[in-house]
């Protein structure tokens, strides 16, 4: 065990973000739902296993380690918020699988101190404080030559998903502060070598990391108008500017017409990285 708590990133889950995902649950599992896949796949959780899934939110990916590893197999999802998983205890009611929820914090949990035959993640990753000390206790979650599979995302750069919005609105709003690319955020784990040397240094072998690259969304034109100015960091420009909204949003909205389809849906190319280690 591990006295590094995550206390910054428990307080900013259970405020703000946590309830701005708690309302957009919809359209961001629309968005993440095929990169988890990719990453499930790697696991390739089987019936019988007891899973957990880290950084579970709002429970879909719970739900789905809950049915491949159905009948006899159990999934724990632990995520730091607890606005999301009253939401995933809510959406797993009636589903007739075997799944627990748990507020937790990686760096410091025993998760319930029964080990685990496999680790999952749908970029619940990239928040810890001390990722070294919260992968080591990952590590001793596991039974001896469990799995790891997690997807995370790669550089800024690679993903207009995030990148084209920001792109769009650059003329019309205040320069952004430099970014420390080591820090707690989504991009934390965009160098596969930093990856790779936490994993390593947290006592897991084989580690095997993969790009992936999809094109994901299928929003309506004012979904992904709506994602692109509550999430990222341009929803925190316009929280901070609301009066530069509507010429914000008009530059963004106009930049998305080139993500639509013939169908009417909006979507757009996600880069990340498929990461897999074993535990000896």
């Amino acid at each position: 065990m591990t006295d590094t708590a995550n206390t910054t990133q428990a307080d900013y889950w259970n405020g703000g973000a946590g309830q701005t995902w708690v309302e957009l649950k919809d359209l961001i599992d629309l968005e993440l739902r095929p990169l988890g896949l990719e990453a499930q796949a790697a696991l390739s959780p089987r019936p019988g296993e007891r899973v957990l899934d880290i950084g579970c939110g709002s429970g879909e990916t719970s739900l789905d380690l809950a049915a491949a590893v159905a009948p006899n197999g159990s999934v724990v999802g632990a995520d730091i918020s607890r606005l999301l998983l009253d939401l995933a205890a809510e959406r797993a009611k009636g589903r007739g699988l075997a799944v627990r929820f748990l507020a937790a914090d990686a760096q410091v949990s025993d998760f319930g101190g029964e080990p685990f035959d496999a680790v999952f993640s749908r970029f619940g990753v990239m928040f810890f404080s001390d990722p070294g000390a919260a992968f080591a206790n990952i590590r001793r979650s596991l039974k001896p030559g469990g799995r790891l599979a997690f997807v995370c995302w790669r550089p800024f750069e690679e993903n207009p998903l995030m990148k084209a919005p920001l792109d769009a609105a650059q003329a019309l709003i205040p320069p952004l502060p430099p970014s420390d690319p080591l820090a707690p955020g989504p991009f934390a784990f965009a160098d596969p070598e930093r990856v790779r040397g936490i994993l390593g240094g947290s006592g897991f072998t084989e580690v095997a990391i993969r790009s992936f690259d999809a094109t994901v969304g299928g929003w309506t034109p004012d979904q992904a108008l709506l994602v692109a100015q509550r999430l990222g960091p341009l929803g925190g420009m316009l929280r901070e500017n609301p009066d530069l909204r509507p010429k914000v949003l008009a530059a963004v909205a106009g930049a998305l017409e080139r993500f639509t389809g013939p169908d009417g849906k909006v979507g757009m190319p996600a880069a990340v990285w498929i990461v897999t280690a074993s535990a000896p």
